[in-house]
């Protein structure tokens, strides 16, 4: 079947080749029409992948194919929605709904390995096409849920459901809210106004990301003098080293995190060289970002105005389990002044150990994190260059991870070197059930390096489908600094409890059970996606998890009881700055997402200031976790009024985890239970009602409260 539907694409795509110009000579119309024809049979995205799974084969994808492909796909995915749109039989929900389901196979198998590829070996050439899509996915998009006929299909299902069962009628509200929110109920004038708006957004959003990615690598740091490095192990200063070669560079390059703080400054004793840091990080990508906020944030509140919004963060909530923009501003507000009054507090006991130290200036954001880590050493006597050793990669990924998963799932994985990688560094396991049954594959890739984006992230080749018959295909990425060749790959408590949290939005798509794609696995609300994840993070400090993986890389001892409770006792440390970075971000998205059509907004900075000015955040030793200008999230990462959604979903997760203690912690009981009713059913029913199958009840803050040590 696939075989035929890809052989009648090509076809397609060559006749519309050889009619595009009536004027060219029949010949060369012939030849370039082989030419298309063989470059087709052999561009390897053109056919489902023959590896198990159906794993990419990275091997094999170049990126010469992917504008064939996308154009076959586009091409492909509009005569079957054609077909369905003007089908003269009545509209059912199989011959409408299913048959969109179904439809786009050759553009959703090119579009996963693009759009993931690009995050994760990205280069000129992936750019470039990058730019060149976005325009041309967002009209095709548009094409799909601005049409009339097929919209009118839509709506004949959703008047006539209720003798659906309830996941089909998951799937109807789902289309039909998706049809209206993309604008199926405006004029035609309008909707042409929404495809203007629509392809500029998704021009600005890739200009946004790519010069993201141009900072990382031209917003550098180099040091000549090593003198400057002191407080850094030799091995992190070799890596420095080992940074600056592989650039050209000569001495010891420094390259930026994704967020505000950045992890060096803890160690540096140098504090010009820390106040050279973080100004470069703060200051990142003004000149070129700051046009594409201001005209991105403009165009929102335009495309909310057409469909009948205050603003952009209104119309989003209509997706959100947060419903609407009262409820999110409520719990940002409640938690602000209790988070500065934390940081505030935190601030005073940094300012005393200057004092201490016999200096006499004023505390900067530059400073807290290097006198934060003394406040922590003299309190809990805690120093983080013991505590490294106790987490080697390798034992936190199989004795840790794995071996909570087993524990909680039932789940093995097994090592599977003979699928191909898009590099060297990425490991493949393949899970199983415990029964022996396949689950799908997970790709990990842990390290940083020039072409990834920032941060942390899981996303999928392949998604979860009962109707498609498939099976997932996930991957987790970290960016872990690479130790120096030779060396073992230290980890800190915070990368570990990052590699759990990327986990759990992992098992959300492994355990996904779910009939239909737009409904699988991660395909949930943004403010509840982050809470399988987060639900995950609290196992690496479970007991009898500790014990197995944080044992000394060298000697093979584990951690000694008084640094593992130091280690423990210290994470409710720095919470009053934790928290208010946070919030200061949340804040700042949904203040830019909470304006319309009429603001009159022209400089960003000023706008940032006055913004968490507003919501009495505006606290200066502790900035925004991401100030606006490198704010993937919000500017290109689909979180646009949705940053929220973490500390949204961590009440989820604190009161869930804080359940399963209550009912004995790392057991089978409680994995099943956990699988069952969240990780399962992805969007196939009431987000808010699997989490009562669950839990019993409604979530409450308290636990929330107690594991940000807001509260005693």
């Amino acid at each position: 079947m696939r075989k035929t539907l890809v052989a009648t694409t090509i076809a397609s795509v060559l006749l519309l080749s050889a009619c595009s110009s009536q004027q060219a000579d029949t010949q060369t119309q012939v030849e370039t029409a082989a030419e298309t024809q063989t470059a087709n049979v052999e561009n390897v995205l053109f056919k489902p992948s023959p590896l198990q799974y159906m794993a990419p084969e990275f091997d094999k994808i170049s990126t010469k194919d992917y504008e064939p492909a996308f154009e076959a796909g586009i091409a492909q995915q509009k005569a079957e929605i054609a077909k369905i749109a003007n089908n003269p039989e009545p509209a059912t929900f199989e011959n409408t709904l299913v048959a969109m389901e179904y439809s786009g196979e050759l553009l959703d198998r090119t579009s996963a390995a693009f759009f993931n590829l690009s995050g994760l070996i990205s280069d000129s050439e992936y750019q470039r096409i990058a730019a060149k899509m976005a325009p041309i996915m967002s009209a095709h998009t548009d094409d799909i849920y601005l049409n009339k006929a097929l919209f009118a299909r839509v709506q004949s299902i959703y008047d006539n459901k209720a003798s659906l069962n309830a996941e089909d009628q998951r799937l109807v509200d789902y289309y039909y809210k998706k049809f209206v929110n993309a604008g199926a109920k405006l004029t035609e004038a309008e909707k042409a106004k929404m495809r203007e708006i629509n392809a500029e957004l998704a021009k600005l959003s890739t200009e946004f990301s790519q010069n993201i990615l141009k900072s990382f690598k031209e917003d550098v740091i180099l040091v000549k003098d090593k003198s400057e490095l002191a407080g850094l192990s030799e091995g992190e200063i070799a890596s420095l080293a080992a940074a600056a070669k592989k650039a050209g560079k000569e001495g010891y390059m420094i390259t930026l995190v994704n967020t505000t703080r950045q992890p060096i400054l803890q160690s540096l004793e140098n504090r010009k060289l820390r106040e050279k840091i973080w100004t470069t990080s703060s200051t990142r990508a003004q000149a070129t970002n700051s046009p594409i906020i201001i005209k991105e944030t403009k165009l929102r509140a335009e495309k909310a105005a057409l469909l009948g919004y205050k603003d952009w963060a209104s119309y989003v909530m209509t997706n959100r389990m947060a419903q609407t923009t009262e409820n999110v501003y409520g719990i940002l507000d409640d938690l602000a002044p209790k988070a500065v009054a934390k940081a505030e507090a935190e601030a005073e006991q940094i300012q005393q150990v200057i004092k201490k130290s016999g200096e006499t200036f004023a505390l900067q954001p530059w400073d807290w994190a290097f006198y934060a880590e003394k406040v922590r050493q003299e309190k809990y006597d805690l120093d983080p260059a013991l505590v490294k050793p106790y987490f080697e990669m390798q034992s936190v990924i199989h004795d840790g991870l794995f071996f909570a998963m087993n524990k909680l799932y039932g789940i093995t994985f097994k090592e599977r070197k003979d699928l191909p990688v898009y590099h060297e560094d990425v490991m493949v396991f393949e899970v199983f059930n415990e029964d022996g049954s396949a689950i799908g594959l997970f790709y990990m890739d842990p390290y940083a390096r020039e072409g990834k984006r920032g941060g942390a992230w899981m996303s999928a080749y392949v998604s979860q489908s009962g109707l498609k018959d498939t099976m997932p295909v996930i991957y987790n990425a970290q960016n872990i600094p690479k130790p120096a060749e030779g060396q073992p790959t230290l980890m800190t408590f915070s990368e570990v409890t990052t590699m759990f949290h990327e986990f759990g939005h992992a098992a959300h798509g492994l355990f996904s059970d779910v009939k239909y794609p737009s409904l699988a696995g991660t395909a949930t609300a943004r403010d509840f996606v982050e809470f399988p994840s987060q639900a995950h993070e609290d196992w690496n400090i479970e007991p009898t998890v500790l014990a197995n993986y944080a044992k000394h890389y060298k000697t093979g001892e584990p951690i000694p009881k008084a640094l593992l409770n130091k280690v423990l006792e210290s994470q409710k440390f720095n919470q009053g700055f934790d928290t208010t970075e946070y919030l200061a971000a949340a804040l700042l998205d949904m203040e830019w997402h909470s304006f319309g059509v009429d603001a009159d907004v022209t400089d960003v900075q000023k706008f940032e200031h006055d913004a968490l000015d507003k919501h009495g955040i505006a606290y200066y030793p502790v900035p925004p976790r991401y100030k606006s200008c490198y704010f993937s999230h919000t500017f290109a990462g689909g979180y646009s009024a949705g940053y929220y959604a973490y500390l949204w979903t961590e009440v989820f997760a604190a009161d869930a985890f804080a359940h399963m203690t209550e009912e004995g912690g790392l057991t089978r009981e409680n994995g099943d239970n956990f699988r069952k009713e969240i990780l399962s059913k992805g969007n196939s029913r009431d987000l808010m009602q699997s989490y009562i199958e669950f839990r019993g009840q409604k979530p409450t803050t308290d636990a929330l409260l107690k594991r940000r040590g807001l509260v005693e």
